[in-house]
């Protein structure tokens, strides 16, 4: 059976800014693949990175309360990082991804998972790479829409039978023009952040907008049509099972006026941009090699929440960057 020990650091411990967990246990060692040999760290005698004096320190997700199921889901995905690259690594739990994404400015964070927000703020610094996106349902990235109850003299600007936006966004969507909106959440990318952001970036002024309980709520709002004049949601909330009983009509009565092309990520594995370039490929590999494996998936699945993994490049987040930048919202204030 494996052995687990949970040790609480003091700030200072591994140079940390932020009271971490450590994992450490005794397993069975997950086999290396055949298909890449090891790389082994270069010896220092002062330390360098990935060794037993100064290791990879992974961030397993933010907790103030972790379980042990993560736990040693956790410790598993440190044990074959290690055991397929060859470099030293403990796991740590951040108490909130504020305090991780601090932790990789500070250098005291060096792999980690980190949701689209979080991801962009420590962008701002420049501290972070995306090196591996997380996938659901086979995409990488989803998309938004912009939708509105048929009776309100609205002209849609998507056409349906072919899936696509019929004139660009300024034209589509003027006719909001001091519109009310409904909005799922605060901080729903889809249901507000990034709707919100291309407004403003078109130069589209609204009116005032109320946020709902989620999004089927947004779309029972436009179908009853006595909250507000439009809402948005992520593509396509209107097939929600919860709307499926009461609202049967529902895609004939509330319409898409245009859609935001799938441009919004899920949650990624970043990695600091101090270690060497050979160092993150190594590890990259390393990950994908571990989603190959049943036991890997699992522990990615108990861990991140990760189903699948897909190789990206800074480059993929621009556009959305873009819609939150011009939502001129606090990301501290999207982050959890």
């Amino acid at each position: 059976m494996m052995k687990k020990i949970l040790l609480m650091l003091s700030l200072a411990a591994f140079g940390c800014s932020f009271p971490v967990q450590v994992a450490l246990g005794t397993h069975t060692p997950i086999p290396p693949s055949t298909q890449v040999p090891l790389i082994p760290p270069a010896s220092s005698p002062q330390g360098e990175i990935g060794t037993e004096q100064n290791p990879l320190i992974l961030a397993l997700a933010p907790s103030t309360r972790p379980i042990d199921e993560t736990i040693a889901a956790g410790e598993l995905i440190d044990i074959y990082i290690k055991n397929r690259t060859g470099y030293q690594i403990v796991s740590v739990i951040p108490s909130s991804e504020q305090r991780l994404v601090d932790a990789f400015a500070q250098g005291n964070a060096h792999i980690g998972s980190l949701s689209p927000y979080a991801y962009l703020l420590a962008r701002e610094n420049d501290s972070v790479t995306a090196l591996l996106a997380g996938m659901h349902n086979g995409s990488t990235f989803y998309g938004a829409q912009i939708i509105a109850n048929r009776e309100n003299n609205f002209t849609s600007y998507y056409d349906e039978a072919r899936g696509e936006n019929t004139t660009d966004a300024a034209s589509a969507l003027k006719q909001l023009e001091e519109k009310k909106a409904c909005w799922s959440d605060e901080i729903s990318p889809s249901g507000y952040v990034v709707p919100f952001g291309l407004l403003n970036q078109i130069g589209v002024q609204i009116g005032s907008g109320a946020f709902l309980a989620g999004q089927p709520s947004v779309v029972r709002a436009v179908y009853v049509d006595d909250i507000c004049d439009f809402g948005a949601t992520f593509i396509d909330a209107r097939d929600s099972p919860a709307l499926e009983a009461d609202y049967a009509d529902v895609k004939d009565k509330v319409i898409v006026l245009w859609r935001i092309p799938n441009i919004i990520p899920y949650e990624n594995i970043s990695m600091a941009n101090s270690l060497p370039i050979e160092m993150r490929r190594a590890i990259q590999r390393a990950f994908i090699d571990l989603m190959l494996t049943p036991e890997g998936k699992a522990a990615m699945q108990t861990v991140y929440g990760i189903d699948e993994l897909q190789v990206v490049e800074d480059a993929a987040y621009a556009e959305f960057a873009g819609y939150v930048k011009a939502s001129r919202l606090d990301l501290l204030n999207l982050i959890k």
